[in-house]
């Protein structure tokens, strides 16, 4: 069994033009009212090898004092971003949020972005899996909608199901399988 700390994220994003519109389309669903929170993740590079090249992610994210570091694995599959995750959390506060960043960058990380955005989150409970789905507005990126469930490799087919068949049921069609971070680098370089 996979600890609560490290599963198989299984996910898939949209972006979209109205966030209204899709609340409107969760209400009839039983979704109760949404968690609204601030969200800044700080992206780091490897020394020893370029994440990007091996679709992998180390970040540390800030939501308000609270601080979690977190390693992406690369994506599993085409239909949706699955990928393991391992989420740490670390004491909360600005220090401990500094103190990582240079224990970091005095191991050789370099920082490479910071991905700011506001997410409102509506959890509910599908084919026995908890299924979160996140309203984001991405700071100089746009409106996003983001479907995701945690799952141990045994139940991979029955969360990849619960995710499209819900982005389906919300009328959601074009996924982003690029990460907010490779978004908001492309567009840098177009610059």
């Amino acid at each position: 069994m996979i600890s609560p700390k490290s599963k198989l994220e299984v996910e898939v994003k949209f972006p979209v033009g109205d966030l209204a519109t899709i609340e409107t389309r969760l209400k009839p669903l039983g979704i109760g009212d949404p968690v609204e929170r601030a969200e800044t993740d700080c992206y780091f590079n490897a020394p020893d090898r370029d994440f990007a090249a091996t679709d992998e992610a180390l970040r540390l994210r800030r939501i308000e004092q609270a601080n979690f570091v977190t390693y992406k694995g690369p994506k599993k599959e085409q239909t949706t971003k699955t990928r393991l995750e391992i989420e740490v959390p670390l004491a909360d506060g600005d220090g401990t949020a500094q103190d990582f960043k240079r224990l970091l960058v005095s191991l050789g990380y370099k920082p490479v972005l910071d991905v700011k955005k506001m997410r409102r989150i509506y959890g509910l409970d599908r084919d026995s899996l908890h299924v979160e789905v996140c309203l984001d507005e991405v700071q100089d990126l746009g409106s996003f909608v983001e479907i995701e469930t945690q799952a141990p490799e045994t139940a991979l087919e029955e969360a990849r199901a619960a995710v499209l068949r819900l982005a389906e049921e919300l009328g959601l069609q074009a996924q982003e399988r690029r990460s907010y971070l490779e978004l908001l680098l492309a567009r840098r370089d177009r610059k």
